[in-house]
C-alpha cells in the first residue's frame, strides 16, 4: 500500500499562555468553570445564548431547533474518541464547508490542533457545560468560551458531527468559531484559508494550479511535511454551477482539503499522487486511483489551491529560519483615510502610509526578502449588518529623502516599485517581494474609495527590517503672534482700521464675543466665493479664548487686529484648498490645508475632525473650517503653555492633548 505522509502523533505543546479573555465577565474558562462547579450548575453562556438569534440573523430556521447537551442526546459523550482525526468531521445543514476543510486538514497538524483544542476538558471529572477553544485574530490569540448547548433535530446535531455520534469536540469547536464571528449564519460561504489562518496565525499563499512552478508538487509535499494547512477547490463560472457535480465526481466551488502526497512506480514509470478529502464523506473522485488521484488529473481538475504557511519561509529552503514580523492595525475611513487605489489619484495619497526601511541584504544576495500580508478585520462577524468582503491591496513606493505623509503630487510622478498581484475581495492578500536595501512607503488600500473598513498589516522580513507609521506624527507649528505697531507709526491702512474697530468695540474699547458674533457674520456672509452658513456666538468665545491675552474675555485692539490678519490668511487658505470652487473644502484636501496652517495631524486626529466637521457629502463650509483651526489653534496653545511651566504636570503628549480637547 502506498505510503502518505502524515504529521507525527501527540507531542507536547505549550498552548498559547497570553490568549486574551474574551467573555463579557471578564473571567477566564477556568475561573467560570470552577464558579460552575462550586455552584453545581452548568454553565449558561449569556453571551452566545441557546436561542434564534445565536443561529441566524437573516432567516428563521426551517425546522424547530431544540438546543441540547451531548449529555442529553448520547449516554456517554466524549470530547474526543482515539484523538482527533480528519474523519470527526462530517459537514451538516450549514454551508461552510470551507471551515471544516480547514478543521480537517488542522488534524494532521497535532501542535496546531492542541493549540486550537486545549486538552484541559472533558465530559469527565470537571465537567461543568463549559468549554473553549482559541483562536487567532488579527495578530491576537483569544479564548472563547461556549457552553455546550447544541442545537438539533429529533436528536441528531444539525450542523457539524462527528462520524461517532459519542464524539463531539467537532460540534463544540464550530460552535465557538460560530460565536467568534457572531452566529451560525455568518459561517455561510467562505475561503479555506480564512479559517486556516484564525487556527495558526500562519500567512496564506495561493497557487492558480494551470500556471503553478514546475516543481508545484514538491512545493506541496514540503509544506504537508512541515505542518501547513492545505486547501484546493474548483471555480465556478456562475452561481448555477455552485456544488455541480463533474462527471469525475468532484464539486464545483466545494472546498476540499489536501492531506497526502506519495511517489508509486508502475511499469517503470513513477506516479505523483495526491489525496483530496472532501468534508461531505460522500461523493468521491471516481477516476483514476479511486480514492488517491494521480497529480496530473489534479492539475487538470482543480483551480486553485491554497497554503496556510505556519511561517512564511517553509516553502523556500530546507531550513527553518525565523523571520522578522512587524504588525500595523489602521483604518480606512470615509473622508479622510479611505482613499482609494492609485487610480483615484486625488484621494490615493490619503490612505495610511508605512515607511518600510530594509537594510540588510539576504545571504549571499543583493535584494532583501520580505512578505506583506494585509488583512481586512471583521467583515464575517460584519454581515448581519450588511457588509461584505471589500476589494482590497496595496503599493509599495521608493521613499523620498523625507519624513513625512507623501502628498498628492508625489504620486502623479512617480510609479510604484512593487504591488499585490491583484485587488481582490478576499479577507487577506499576501505576497512576496525582493527589492535592494532602502527605504519604501507601503500604502494599503481598498479598490474604491469612500470604503470603511479596519485593516491588519503583517510585515515578513528575513532579515531585520524597520517600520514606522507616517501618520502617526502630530507636528505643531505656529508662528508667534506679531506684535502690534505704535500707534504713532501706524500706516494709513492700519489707522483706518482702529477708526473701524472703535464703531465695533464702542466707548470701552473692547470687543465682546456677542460683538465679534455681529460683525463676523456681517463680512462672511457677503463673501461670494465662500460657503457660510453662520458663526455661533460659542465659536465667537472660542476665537476670544485665542486671542485673549490679557484674560478679561474681550478682545481689545491689539488681539482684535491679530485676530483679523489671521482670518484673512484662513480664507485665502480655504479659498486655495476649494480645487472646484464650490465654496467648500473636501475633507481629502482637508490635511494638506491644516499643514498649511501650521498643523501636521495623525491620520486618527484627522478622523475626528471629519466626523465633528464635515457634512454627508464630505465637505466643510467656511464656518466649520473656521471653528476647527481656532480649537486647533486652542489646544496647541494651551499645551505649550502647560507644558512650559511645569513639565511634570503634562503626561501626554501633543497628539494625545489635542485628542482629548477635541473631544470635549
Amino acid at each position: 500500500m502506498p505510503y502518505f505522509y502524515r504529521a507525527p502523533g501527540p507531542q507536547a505543546h505549550p498552548v498559547p499562555k497570553d490568549a486574551r479573555t474574551t467573555h463579557s465577565s471578564g473571567q477566564s474558562f477556568e475561573q467560570l468553570r470552577q464558579e460552575c462547579l462550586q455552584r453545581g450548575t452548568l454553565f449558561e453562556d449569556a453571551d452566545f445564548p441557546a436561542s434564534n438569534s445565536s443561529l441566524f440573523y437573516s432567516e428563521r430556521p426551517q425546522v424547530p431547533f431544540v438546543w441540547k447537551r451531548p449529555g442529553e442526546i448520547v449516554k456517554n459523550p466524549e470530547f474526543i474518541i482515539g484523538g482527533a482525526t480528519r474523519t470527526d468531521i462530517c459537514q451538516g445543514e450549514l454551508g461552510d464547508c470551507w471551515l471544516l476543510a480547514a478543521i480537517a486538514s488542522l488534524t494532521l497538524n497535532q501542535k496546531a490542533l492542541a493549540r486550537v483544542v486545549p486538552q484541559d476538558q472533558s465530559f469527565g471529572p470537571g465537567y461543568a457545560g463549559i468549554f473553549h477553544f482559541r483562536f487567532w485574530q488579527h495578530s491576537e490569540w483569544l479564548d472563547v468560551v461556549i457552553d455546550d448547548r447544541l442545537p438539533t433535530f429529533r436528536d441528531r446535531l444539525v450542523f457539524l458531527h462527528s462520524a461517532d455520534h459519542n464524539e463531539f469536540w467537532s460540534a463544540l469547536l464550530e460552535k465557538a468559531y460560530a460565536k467568534l464571528n457572531g452566529s451560525y449564519e455568518a459561517l455561510k460561504g467562505g475561503s479555506t484559508i480564512e479559517a486556516m489562518e484564525d487556527f495558526t496565525g500562519g500567512v496564506a499563499e495561493t497557487f492558480q494550479t494551470k500556471e503553478a512552478p514546475e516543481n508545484f508538487y514538491e512545493i506541496l509535499e514540503k509544506a504537508l511535511k512541515r505542518g501547513s494547512l492545505l486547501g484546493c477547490f474548483i471555480d465556478t463560472r456562475n452561481a448555477a454551477e455552485s456544488e455541480a457535480r463533474t462527471p469525475f465526481g468532484l464539486i464545483k466551488g466545494h472546498a476540499y482539503t489536501v492531506t497526502g502526497t506519495d511517489q508509486v512506480n508502475l511499469q517503470g514509470q513513477k506516479i505523483e499522487l495526491i489525496r483530496v478529502r472532501n468534508p461531505w464523506g460522500q461523493v468521491e473522485w471516481n477516476g483514476s486511483w479511486s480514492d488517491r488521484m494521480a497529480f496530473k488529473d489534479f492539475k487538470a481538475h482543480f483551480d486553485k489551491v491554497e497554503i496556510c504557511n505556519l511561517t512564511p519561509d517553509v516553502l523556500e529552503e530546507d531550513t527553518v529560519h525565523k523571520w522578522e514580523v512587524t504588525v500595523h492595525q489602521g483604518s480606512w475611513v470615509r473622508g479622510s483615510t479611505a482613499g482609494g487605489c492609485r487610480n483615484f489619484l486625488d484621494t490615493f495619497w490619503t490612505n495610511p502610509q508605512i515607511k518600510l526601511s530594509l537594510t540588510e541584504k539576504d545571504e549571499g544576495q543583493e535584494q532583501c526578502s520580505f512578505l506583506v500580508a494585509l488583512m481586512q478585520k471583521d467583515r464575517r462577524k460584519l454581515k448581519r449588518f450588511g457588509a461584505n468582503m471589500l476589494t482590497i491591496g496595496y503599493a509599495i513606493y521608493q521613499c523620498p529623502d523625507k519624513d513625512e505623509h507623501l502628498n498628492k503630487d508625489f504620486f502623479r510622478y512617480h510609479a510604484s516599485q512593487a504591488r499585490s498581484k491583484t485587488f481582490i475581495n478576499l479577507r487577506e492578500v499576501s505576497d512576496r517581494f525582493k527589492l535592494p536595501p532602502g527605504d519604501y512607503i507601503l500604502i494599503p488600500s481598498t479598490f474604491e474609495p469612500h470604503q470603511e473598513a479596519d485593516f491588519c498589516l503583517r510585515i515578513f522580513s528575513e532579515k531585520k527590517a524597520i517600520t514606522r507609521d507616517m501618520d502617526g506624527n502630530v507636528d505643531i507649528d505656529l508662528p508667534e503672534p506679531p506684535k502690534p505697531t505704535p500707534s504713532d507709526q501706524e500706516t494709513e491702512e492700519e489707522q483706518r482700521f482702529r477708526a473701524l474697530f472703535k464703531q465695533v468695540a464702542g466707548e470701552d474699547m473692547e470687543v465682546t464675543a456677542e460683538e465679534l458674533e455681529y460683525v463676523l457674520n456681517a463680512v462672511l456672509q457677503k463673501k461670494k466665493d465662500i460657503k457660510f452658513k453662520k458663526l455661533s456666538l460659542i465659536s465667537c468665545k472660542n476665537i476670544i479664548s485665542l486671542m485673549d491675552t490679557s484674560g478679561n474675555g474681550k478682545l481689545e485692539f491689539d488681539e482684535f487686529k491679530v485676530f483679523w490678519d489671521k482670518l484673512k490668511q484662513w480664507i485665502n487658505l480655504f479659498l486655495r484648498f476649494d480645487a472646484d470652487k464650490s465654496g467648500t473644502m473636501s475633507t481629502y484636501e482637508l490635511r494638506t490645508a491644516l499643514k498649511a496652517a501650521g498643523f501636521q495631524l495623525s491620520s486618527h486626529l484627522l478622523q475626528l475632525i471629519v466626523l465633528r466637521y464635515a457634512d454627508e457629502e464630505l465637505q466643510l463650509d467656511f464656518d466649520d473650517f473656521l471653528n476647527c483651526l481656532v480649537r486647533l489653534e486652542n489646544a496647541s496653545r494651551v499645551f505649550q503653555a502647560l507644558s512650559t511651566k511645569n513639565k511634570e504636570f503634562i503626561h501626554l503628549n501633543i497628539n494625545e492633548f489635542i485628542n482629548l480637547a477635541m473631544n470635549i
